[in-house]
């Protein structure tokens, strides 16, 4: 209680004129030099310390989808770099915001679909792969009777297999933390092929949704965490724009071609 009688409660940080604390540890003495930022990451969100096991497969995870290359969050961060240079944080925020159900926000779409049909499930987990394609195959129906898309399924690049999948599988594996939602993310992609007619890659940011989902972390807030991860990327994104700029070029590119068209012309024509 403050001296004036307001209390405004918190597990987070605090601080006085001479010491902070964060987490109920002293930053100085207890976390700064001793705890690394993807471990405290997790800590900030669970309210408890991650293990080494959980930390790899969480710092596994932001390293996946820290950059993938000219994405649209990508281009735009660049471009409003271009448009405001003496506005770093407004191109950062231009990249994060467009972190949606395409691109990044796929990774928090993924685990809770995969969270929800197992809090739906009647009885015990499968307790094999029959058992989980038996289960994925009734998911993959109802989402597709549904006329829903199952979040995590398809890529517009890796259209065969994204390189980030088996990987992440293999260190949660690894780590003794393969559970409930990636064993159902992968039996998805066993066995919806006989449903949807064709065969489609499970992407990466749907298994980082599985495995984030599977370290106990919230599912309303995984979006938080391609968000983070991403930041760094888009930081990396801009110090290049700096030493090797192409955001002239692709404004002037699209700008030079554009060519009027009748609003009312059929586009499919």
């Amino acid at each position: 209680m403050t001296d004036d009688g307001l209390s405004f409660p918190t597990s987070l940080g605090t601080s006085t004129a001479d010491e902070i604390r964060l987490l109920g540890q002293d930053l100085t003495a207890d976390l700064m030099g001793k705890v690394g930022f993807g471990e405290l990451a997790f800590w900030l969100v669970a309210l408890r310390r991650p293990t080494p096991s959980e930390t790899r497969v969480f710092e596994a995870v932001l390293v996946a989808l820290a950059d993938h290359g000219f994405t649209p969050t990508a281009i735009a961060a660049r471009l409003t770099y271009l448009s405001a240079p003496d506005s770093l944080q407004g191109a950062l925020a231009a990249g994060l915001l467009g972190g949606g159900s395409r691109f990044l926000g796929v990774t928090e779409d993924s685990g809770m679909f995969l969270h929800e049909a197992l809090q739906r499930l009647d009885g015990q987990l499968p307790q094999d792969d029959a058992g989980w394609d038996e289960l994925a195959l009734t998911v993959v129906k109802e989402t597709r009777e549904a006329k829903k898309f199952i979040p995590g399924l398809g890529h517009p690049v890796h259209k065969v297999q994204d390189p980030r999948t088996p990987v992440l599988i293999g260190i949660a594996e690894e780590e003794g933390l393969h559970g409930p939602h990636l064993r159902l993310f992968e039996a998805i992609g066993r066995v919806h092929e006989q449903v949807l007619g064709r065969r489609l890659p499970l992407n990466g940011a749907g298994v980082c949704g599985a495995a984030l989902a599977d370290l106990g972390l919230p599912v309303e807030l995984l979006r938080g965490f391609a968000l983070l991860a991403r930041a760094a990327g888009l930081l990396g994104q801009l110090a290049e724009e700096r030493r090797r700029p192409i955001g002239m070029d692709a404004y002037l590119t699209v700008d030079r071609n554009a060519v009027y068209v009748d609003p009312d012309e059929d586009p499919t024509a």
